[in-house]
């Protein structure tokens, strides 16, 4: 069996895949056979899923065991999967691994950075770039009359913070607008926006870059009216029955990427950034994500799933 087994699957398949099924499980120590690490997959980011093949490579090396890369839909499918054992460690955006650990014991080990801080995103608010919605004042005024997309239940910048801006602001988004819809991914949002088939949506800004360079929008397809404060970038997790022993050895495999697979790691951050030479990974805890579990708290009626 190759050290890396690419495949990729919706959420029902998580559940029900009987060829894999037992391949989430841990012997009496917490040890996995096989490493199962579960992520995300649009059909519009090809490439990020090659860098992740080799990512998975490097990881089988540096553990000695088979490394396979298990792709959902969706965030929801990613926490299925790990509730459902299906899967040891994952790649989860921050809001999804809040939600996450409502039910079941994860523990964030790594995630981007810069000199000892993790890196930020954030997310924003859009509208077509040609219409004549130019602020929110324009949405908040006319939102009876609008259509608004989010990305994902389980994702914060396309979800949770947006939605609590929203709300603060006195925008209820189930009731304010005249339609209201989940576009399923970043991409999604954005293209429904800038299509003129929603009026207003949102996203993070780090897929306009991805977007442009694959010649998926142009600068003016679209207009921001608002963006948020920092958001922390996404956490690697893992299960809280895993082997103490082998976290530690998992963490380091990814912490000695930097070192030992430069190349690798720029491959997957030059997909999300123009400069790559600043950022590697670095040890995460739980505590990096406590205002997004603030956030989360405080918004009344959270539809997170």
């Amino acid at each position: 069996m190759k050290a890396c087994i690419v495949t990729i699957i919706a959420l029902f398949t998580f559940l029900n895949l009987t060829g894999c099924k037992n391949k989430g499980s841990v012997d009496s120590n917490g040890m996995p056979k096989t490493l199962m690490i579960g992520a995300v997959q649009s059909e519009s980011m090809i490439e990020l899923q090659k860098v992740r093949e080799q990512i998975c490579k490097f990881l089988g090396k540096k553990l000695g065991m088979p490394v396979e890369m298990v792709y959902s839909t969706d965030y929801s499918g990613v926490i299925e999967a790990l509730k459902a054992n299906k899967v040891h460690v994952a790649d989860l955006p921050p809001f999804a691994y809040i939600i996450a650990t409502r039910e079941i014991s994860l523990t964030p080990i790594v995630t981007l950075g810069s000199n000892g801080k993790p890196s930020t995103y954030q997310s924003v608010i859009i509208a077509n770039g040609h219409s004549d919605i130019k602020s929110m004042a324009d949405v908040k005024a006319r939102s009876k009359s609008l259509t608004f997309c989010f990305v994902d239940p389980a994702s914060a910048s396309g979800h949770l913070v947006p939605r609590a801006y929203l709300n603060s602001i006195g925008l209820n988004p189930d009731t304010a607008f005249k339609q209201t819809i989940f576009a399923g991914s970043h991409p999604a949002s954005v293209l429904s926006v800038k299509s003129g088939k929603i009026d207003v949506g949102c996203t993070t800004d780090l897929v306009f870059g991805i977007m442009i360079r694959k010649k998926m929008l142009n600068e003016g397809d679209v207009r921001v009216l608002w963006t948020s404060d920092p958001i922390v970038s996404d956490p690697v997790v893992v299960r809280g029955d895993l082997n103490k022993d082998f976290v530690k050895k998992l963490q380091k495999a990814y912490l000695d990427m930097n070192i030992e697979a430069p190349e690798i790691l720029r491959n997957f951050l030059k997909i999300f950034l123009r400069d790559t030479t600043r950022r590697s990974y670095m040890v995460a805890n739980d505590s990096m994500y406590s205002s997004l579990r603030k956030i989360a708290a405080g918004v009344k009626d959270l539809k997170a799933n």
